[in-house]
Protein backbone atom coordinates (compact mmCIF):
# COMPACT_ATOMS: atom_id res chain seq x y z
CA UNK A 1 0.00 0.00 0.00
CA UNK A 2 1.44 3.33 -0.75
CA UNK A 3 2.47 5.50 2.04
CA UNK A 4 -0.14 7.93 1.20
CA UNK A 5 -3.07 5.50 1.67
CA UNK A 6 -2.21 4.70 5.05
CA UNK A 7 -5.06 5.37 7.95
CA UNK A 8 -1.75 7.07 10.00
CA UNK A 9 -0.81 9.14 6.95
CA UNK A 10 -3.85 10.95 6.51
CA UNK A 11 -4.57 14.64 7.27
CA UNK A 12 -7.15 15.97 9.99
CA UNK A 13 -9.42 18.24 9.46
CA UNK A 14 -9.78 19.09 12.60
CA UNK A 15 -5.98 20.39 13.36
CA UNK A 16 -5.87 21.93 10.08
CA UNK A 17 -5.02 25.34 11.52
CA UNK A 18 -3.22 23.89 14.81
CA UNK A 19 -0.52 26.69 13.53
CA UNK A 20 -2.76 29.46 14.61
CA UNK A 21 -3.89 28.20 17.50
CA UNK A 22 -3.47 29.80 21.07
CA UNK A 23 -1.71 27.12 23.28
CA UNK A 24 -4.38 26.59 25.53
CA UNK A 25 -6.44 25.63 22.34
CA UNK A 26 -3.87 23.43 20.36
CA UNK A 27 -3.67 21.06 24.08
CA UNK A 28 -7.65 21.24 24.36
CA UNK A 29 -7.53 19.90 20.53
CA UNK A 30 -5.13 16.82 21.07
CA UNK A 31 -6.23 16.04 24.22
CA UNK A 32 -9.98 15.98 22.04
CA UNK A 33 -7.77 13.69 19.70
CA UNK A 34 -6.42 11.68 22.36
CA UNK A 35 -10.06 10.54 23.66
CA UNK A 36 -10.27 8.62 20.26
CA UNK A 37 -7.67 6.24 21.09
CA UNK A 38 -9.44 4.50 24.01
CA UNK A 39 -12.62 3.93 21.78
CA UNK A 40 -10.37 2.75 19.11
CA UNK A 41 -8.54 0.44 21.67
CA UNK A 42 -12.29 -0.98 23.04
CA UNK A 43 -13.56 -1.67 19.44
CA UNK A 44 -10.97 -4.37 19.13
CA UNK A 45 -11.03 -5.98 22.46
CA UNK A 46 -12.12 -9.69 21.45
CA UNK A 47 -9.05 -9.76 19.43
CA UNK A 48 -6.74 -8.45 22.34
CA UNK A 49 -8.41 -10.77 24.57
CA UNK A 50 -7.58 -13.72 21.91
CA UNK A 51 -4.03 -12.77 22.08
CA UNK A 52 -3.76 -12.58 25.55
CA UNK A 53 -5.11 -16.20 25.98
CA UNK A 54 -2.64 -17.38 23.25
CA UNK A 55 0.15 -15.82 25.02
CA UNK A 56 -0.85 -17.13 28.23
CA UNK A 57 -0.55 -20.68 26.64
CA UNK A 58 2.56 -20.28 25.01
CA UNK A 59 4.24 -19.16 28.60
CA UNK A 60 2.45 -21.86 31.17
CA UNK A 61 4.60 -24.75 28.72
CA UNK A 62 7.75 -22.76 29.48
CA UNK A 63 8.16 -20.48 26.11
CA UNK A 64 8.02 -16.49 25.94
CA UNK A 65 6.81 -13.40 24.86
CA UNK A 66 8.40 -11.73 22.05
CA UNK A 67 7.86 -8.01 21.00
CA UNK A 68 8.83 -6.64 18.19
CA UNK A 69 9.07 -3.41 16.22
CA UNK A 70 11.17 -0.03 15.27
CA UNK A 71 11.42 3.38 16.28
CA UNK A 72 8.42 4.48 18.59
CA UNK A 73 6.70 0.90 18.08
CA UNK A 74 9.86 -1.11 19.09
CA UNK A 75 10.48 1.72 22.13
CA UNK A 76 7.31 1.08 23.75
CA UNK A 77 7.71 -2.80 22.89
CA UNK A 78 10.99 -2.59 25.20
CA UNK A 79 9.55 -0.22 27.57
CA UNK A 80 6.98 -2.96 28.42
CA UNK A 81 8.95 -5.83 28.72
CA UNK A 82 11.62 -3.74 31.00
CA UNK A 83 8.80 -3.10 33.21
CA UNK A 84 7.84 -6.81 33.63
CA UNK A 85 10.23 -8.06 36.02
CA UNK A 86 10.27 -5.62 38.65
CA UNK A 87 6.23 -5.67 38.61
CA UNK A 88 5.42 -8.75 38.47
CA UNK A 89 8.83 -10.76 39.70
CA UNK A 90 9.35 -12.25 36.39
CA UNK A 91 12.42 -13.60 34.88
CA UNK A 92 14.27 -10.87 32.24
CA UNK A 93 13.87 -12.75 29.67
CA UNK A 94 10.28 -13.98 29.83
CA UNK A 95 9.07 -11.11 27.82
CA UNK A 96 12.05 -10.24 25.30
CA UNK A 97 11.69 -6.97 23.35
CA UNK A 98 13.53 -6.55 19.78
CA UNK A 99 13.80 -3.01 18.36
CA UNK A 100 15.53 -2.40 15.13
CA UNK A 101 18.83 -1.04 15.30
CA UNK A 102 19.14 -2.65 18.91
CA UNK A 103 19.70 -1.22 22.27
CA UNK A 104 21.02 2.29 20.59
CA UNK A 105 18.05 2.99 19.16
CA UNK A 106 16.02 3.02 22.24
CA UNK A 107 17.47 6.70 22.60
CA UNK A 108 18.03 7.92 19.39
CA UNK A 109 17.01 7.03 15.85
CA UNK A 110 19.24 4.39 13.95
CA UNK A 111 18.50 5.31 10.00
CA UNK A 112 17.98 2.61 8.21
CA UNK A 113 17.36 -0.44 10.19
CA UNK A 114 13.75 -0.78 10.13
CA UNK A 115 14.41 -1.46 6.15
CA UNK A 116 15.70 -4.95 6.26
CA UNK A 117 13.74 -8.41 6.39
CA UNK A 118 17.04 -10.37 7.51
CA UNK A 119 17.77 -8.20 9.97
CA UNK A 120 14.00 -9.39 12.01
CA UNK A 121 14.56 -12.32 11.54
CA UNK A 122 18.51 -12.83 12.14
CA UNK A 123 17.09 -10.77 15.77
CA UNK A 124 14.71 -13.31 16.67
CA UNK A 125 16.84 -16.43 15.79
CA UNK A 126 19.75 -15.15 18.07
CA UNK A 127 17.35 -15.25 20.74
CA UNK A 128 16.75 -18.99 19.61
CA UNK A 129 12.99 -18.21 19.06
CA UNK A 130 10.90 -21.69 18.84
CA UNK A 131 7.62 -22.85 18.43
CA UNK A 132 6.93 -22.35 22.06
CA UNK A 133 7.61 -19.06 22.13
CA UNK A 134 5.01 -16.02 20.76
CA UNK A 135 5.93 -13.25 19.03
CA UNK A 136 3.98 -9.62 18.14
CA UNK A 137 5.19 -7.35 15.84
CA UNK A 138 4.19 -3.90 16.21
CA UNK A 139 4.03 -1.21 13.67
CA UNK A 140 1.69 1.51 13.68
CA UNK A 141 2.00 1.63 9.85
CA UNK A 142 1.57 -2.16 9.51
CA UNK A 143 4.83 -2.04 7.04
CA UNK A 144 7.85 -2.08 8.58
CA UNK A 145 10.11 -5.00 7.04
CA UNK A 146 11.78 -5.42 9.89
CA UNK A 147 8.73 -6.74 11.73
CA UNK A 148 8.03 -8.33 8.95
CA UNK A 149 10.89 -10.16 8.57
CA UNK A 150 10.63 -10.98 12.31
CA UNK A 151 6.90 -12.36 11.73
CA UNK A 152 7.68 -14.50 8.50
CA UNK A 153 10.51 -15.94 10.62
CA UNK A 154 7.92 -16.49 13.45
CA UNK A 155 5.19 -18.54 11.19
CA UNK A 156 7.95 -20.82 9.78
CA UNK A 157 9.42 -21.31 13.30
CA UNK A 158 5.56 -22.53 14.11
CA UNK A 159 4.75 -20.07 16.63
CA UNK A 160 2.16 -17.63 16.98
CA UNK A 161 2.19 -14.23 15.56
CA UNK A 162 0.03 -11.45 16.14
CA UNK A 163 0.50 -7.94 14.48
CA UNK A 164 -0.33 -4.85 16.12
CA UNK A 165 -0.89 -1.91 14.07
CA UNK A 166 -3.24 1.02 13.29
CA UNK A 167 -3.60 0.88 10.12
CA UNK A 168 -6.53 -1.35 8.01
CA UNK A 169 -5.67 -4.57 5.88
CA UNK A 170 -1.91 -4.07 6.57
CA UNK A 171 0.87 -6.09 5.44
CA UNK A 172 1.24 -7.56 8.55
CA UNK A 173 -1.93 -8.43 8.74
CA UNK A 174 -0.98 -11.23 6.14
CA UNK A 175 1.76 -12.79 8.33
CA UNK A 176 -0.43 -12.72 11.46
CA UNK A 177 -2.96 -15.37 13.22
CA UNK A 178 -4.73 -12.44 14.99
CA UNK A 179 -4.15 -8.82 13.82
CA UNK A 180 -5.03 -6.21 16.36
CA UNK A 181 -5.49 -3.09 14.68
CA UNK A 182 -6.88 0.26 16.49
CA UNK A 183 -7.85 2.96 14.52
CA UNK A 184 -7.45 6.60 15.86
CA UNK A 185 -8.32 8.57 13.19
CA UNK A 186 -5.52 10.57 11.83
CA UNK A 187 -2.89 12.52 14.06
CA UNK A 188 -2.84 15.85 15.41
CA UNK A 189 -0.01 16.40 13.31
CA UNK A 190 0.00 14.81 9.85
CA UNK A 191 2.28 11.25 9.83
CA UNK A 192 3.41 11.74 13.54
CA UNK A 193 2.72 7.99 14.40
CA UNK A 194 4.09 8.33 17.83
CA UNK A 195 1.35 10.39 18.89
CA UNK A 196 -2.72 8.53 18.83
CA UNK A 197 -1.11 5.93 16.76
CA UNK A 198 1.25 5.00 19.73
CA UNK A 199 -0.87 5.67 22.80
CA UNK A 200 -3.42 3.31 21.53
CA UNK A 201 -0.61 0.65 20.89
CA UNK A 202 0.64 1.58 24.35
CA UNK A 203 -2.63 1.00 25.73
CA UNK A 204 -2.79 -2.71 23.89
CA UNK A 205 0.14 -3.46 25.59
CA UNK A 206 -0.65 -2.63 28.81
CA UNK A 207 -3.46 -4.60 28.38
CA UNK A 208 -1.73 -7.80 27.09
CA UNK A 209 1.39 -7.90 29.55
CA UNK A 210 -1.38 -6.96 32.75
CA UNK A 211 -3.60 -9.62 31.48
CA UNK A 212 -1.13 -12.27 30.98
CA UNK A 213 0.54 -11.93 34.18
CA UNK A 214 -3.11 -11.77 36.51
CA UNK A 215 -3.68 -15.29 34.86
CA UNK A 216 -0.27 -16.48 35.81
CA UNK A 217 -1.04 -15.99 39.64
CA UNK A 218 1.24 -12.26 39.53
CA UNK A 219 -2.05 -10.89 41.08
CA UNK A 220 -3.79 -11.56 44.06
CA UNK A 221 -7.41 -9.66 44.24
CA UNK A 222 -5.56 -6.38 42.42
CA UNK A 223 -2.56 -6.22 44.21
CA UNK A 224 0.99 -6.85 42.61
CA UNK A 225 1.78 -9.79 44.57
CA UNK A 226 5.01 -11.12 43.02
CA UNK A 227 6.92 -7.43 43.06
CA UNK A 228 10.82 -7.72 44.05
CA UNK A 229 11.46 -5.32 47.32
CA UNK A 230 14.17 -4.14 45.34
CA UNK A 231 14.30 -0.56 46.69
CA UNK A 232 13.16 1.66 49.63
CA UNK A 233 10.06 1.88 48.02
CA UNK A 234 8.90 -1.25 47.57
CA UNK A 235 9.90 -2.51 50.34
CA UNK A 236 6.85 -0.34 51.34
CA UNK A 237 4.74 -1.44 49.15
CA UNK A 238 5.53 -5.45 49.82
CA UNK A 239 4.76 -4.37 53.39
CA UNK A 240 1.39 -2.30 52.21
CA UNK A 241 0.36 -5.73 50.17
CA UNK A 242 0.80 -8.35 52.70
CA UNK A 243 -0.64 -6.34 55.35
CA UNK A 244 -3.40 -5.64 53.00
CA UNK A 245 -4.26 -8.89 51.77
CA UNK A 246 -3.77 -10.89 54.91
CA UNK A 247 -5.75 -7.72 56.80
CA UNK A 248 -2.79 -7.53 59.56
CA UNK A 249 -0.76 -4.83 60.99
CA UNK A 250 3.01 -3.89 59.49
CA UNK A 251 4.90 -5.75 62.41
CA UNK A 252 3.19 -8.50 61.25
CA UNK A 253 3.49 -8.07 57.50
CA UNK A 254 7.03 -7.28 58.40
CA UNK A 255 8.08 -10.13 60.38
CA UNK A 256 6.46 -12.59 58.06
CA UNK A 257 8.10 -11.07 54.80
CA UNK A 258 11.47 -11.48 56.63
CA UNK A 259 11.16 -15.53 57.38
CA UNK A 260 10.23 -15.94 53.74
CA UNK A 261 12.91 -13.93 52.04
CA UNK A 262 10.32 -11.39 50.98
CA UNK A 263 8.00 -12.72 48.74
CA UNK A 264 4.39 -11.13 49.51
CA UNK A 265 2.90 -14.23 47.95
CA UNK A 266 4.75 -16.59 50.19
CA UNK A 267 4.26 -14.47 53.41
CA UNK A 268 0.64 -13.85 52.47
CA UNK A 269 -0.51 -17.51 52.13
CA UNK A 270 2.07 -17.73 55.70
CA UNK A 271 -0.21 -16.03 57.71
CA UNK A 272 -3.63 -16.88 56.28
CA UNK A 273 -3.19 -20.47 56.31
CA UNK A 274 -1.03 -20.33 59.43
CA UNK A 275 1.66 -22.33 58.37
CA UNK A 276 5.41 -21.88 58.03
CA UNK A 277 7.61 -20.28 54.83
CA UNK A 278 8.15 -23.77 53.62
CA UNK A 279 4.52 -25.42 53.57
CA UNK A 280 3.17 -21.99 52.32
CA UNK A 281 6.00 -22.27 49.56
CA UNK A 282 4.96 -26.03 49.06
CA UNK A 283 0.94 -24.56 48.51
CA UNK A 284 1.78 -22.31 46.05
CA UNK A 285 4.02 -24.55 44.06
CA UNK A 286 0.93 -26.94 43.87
CA UNK A 287 -1.25 -23.83 42.89
CA UNK A 288 1.16 -23.17 40.20
CA UNK A 289 1.13 -19.99 42.38
CA UNK A 290 -1.97 -18.72 42.33
CA UNK A 291 -2.95 -17.68 46.18
CA UNK A 292 -6.66 -17.98 46.03
CA UNK A 293 -6.07 -21.53 44.40
CA UNK A 294 -3.33 -22.06 47.59
CA UNK A 295 -5.95 -20.94 50.08
CA UNK A 296 -8.84 -23.03 48.56
CA UNK A 297 -6.58 -26.12 48.24
CA UNK A 298 -4.71 -26.10 51.69
CA UNK A 299 -8.74 -25.46 53.22
CA UNK A 300 -9.92 -28.50 51.47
Amino acid sequence: MELNRLDTEQHNPRTQHIDAMTTLEMVTVINEEDHRCAEAVKAVLPEIAQVIDTVYRQLKKGGRLFYCGAGTSGRLGVLDAAECPPTYGVDPGLVVALIAGGESAFTRAIEGAEDSRELGAEDLKKHGFSADDALVGIAASGRTPYVIGAMQYAREAGAPVAALTCCRDSEMSRYADVTIAPIPGPEVVTGSSRMKSGTCQKLVLNLISTCVMIKMGKVYGNLMVDVKATNEKLVHRAVSIVRSAADVDEATARAALDRCGWSCKTAIVMILLGLDAQAAQAALDSAEGHIARAIGQEAR
